[in-house]
Parts: structure tokens; sequence; C-alpha cells
């Protein structure tokens, strides 16, 4: 059959991309405006930011603030918070969106899709019910119905109640 592999070409200049020349994102994120570098919520440990270029809307990753490549090099605190702050994340995106389900996970290294392979995050994802569809395949481009500010309001004030 034809669509036994479907194509998705474009996902091999993201994956082979030289690190970013600036340091790690996920060590600088911290340091801007909430708002700006769309941190939605923070903890004593770690943060909860959107994706830029986020799957579906609501995208967020959780990053401790310290520099740890993967999760074996995390600290008991900072494994705790983490796990915390994506309980909050889960709560405040069925609050605000009312998904249909969840992608949950850490892409660790860059062949396994980690776009910032130095700084371990975890990322979740809302779903819903027919939200994939062949533009990311055929047209390389995600369809995402609503602003990044839109979204980080909605979450940031659902997660600041």
């Amino acid at each position: 059959m034809p669509w036994d592999t479907l194509w998705a070409g474009w996902r091999s200049e993201y994956v082979s991309a030289p690190d970013d020349p600036d340091g790690c994102l996920f060590c600088r994120l911290p340091g801007g405006s909430d708002q700006e570098t769309l941190i939605v919520g923070r903890g004593a440990e770690s943060f909860i930011t959107l994706n830029r270029y986020p799957y579906t809307t609501g995208h967020v990753m959780i990053a401790p603030y310290r520099h740890a490549a993967h999760p074996t090099e995390l600290t008991a605190n900072e494994q705790t918070d983490i796990w915390h702050l994506l309980d909050l994340a889960w709560r405040a995106i069925d609050e605000t969106m009312h998904p249909d389900g969840y992608n949950m996970g850490a892409n660790l290294g860059r062949v396994a899709g980690a776009g910032v392979p130095g700084h371990f995050h975890l990322h979740l994802v809302p779903r819903w019910s027919g939200d994939a569809n062949f533009m990311t395949t055929i047209g390389g481009t995600r369809v995402v119905p609503e602003d990044l500010a839109i979204t980080w309001q909605r979450i940031h004030d659902s997660l600041s109640r």
C-alpha cells in the first residue's frame, strides 16, 4: 500500500540542525519576562513554557532551571518539582482547553528529535479527536488555530489561580 510509510522530509533538517549558537535555550528563558519567553508557570526547581513551534495548541514543556542533559542527572528535588509542574500544567490545560487526550514524553538526544539535546525537558501535548491531518506530512506545515499570546494568557491565568 502506498500509505504504509508516511514521508516527513522536513524533519531531517530539524534533527540535523546545529546546536544553538547563543547557548542553551532553557538556560536563557528563565532570565527574560514570562510573557516574552512564553513561561506560563514557575516552580522552585523548574518552569513550564509554551513550545514556540507547537504540535498543537497548548503544547508545553517543563524544564529544570539547572542545565542537565539526562533525567538521571536531576536531583530528587528537581525530579519532584518537574512532576509537580507537569501535574499543574495538565490540570490548567484540561481546565482551559478540554482536550480529548495527551501525548507526553521526552526526546533524549538529537537523533531522538531533541531540539535542545543538552537540557532535559518534558513535552505535554494536548490532543483532540481529528487534530492530526495531512498538512504536517504533505505540506511540512502544522495547523495551530490559536495565537501563542492567547494560549499563554489562558494557561498562565489558570496556573495563577
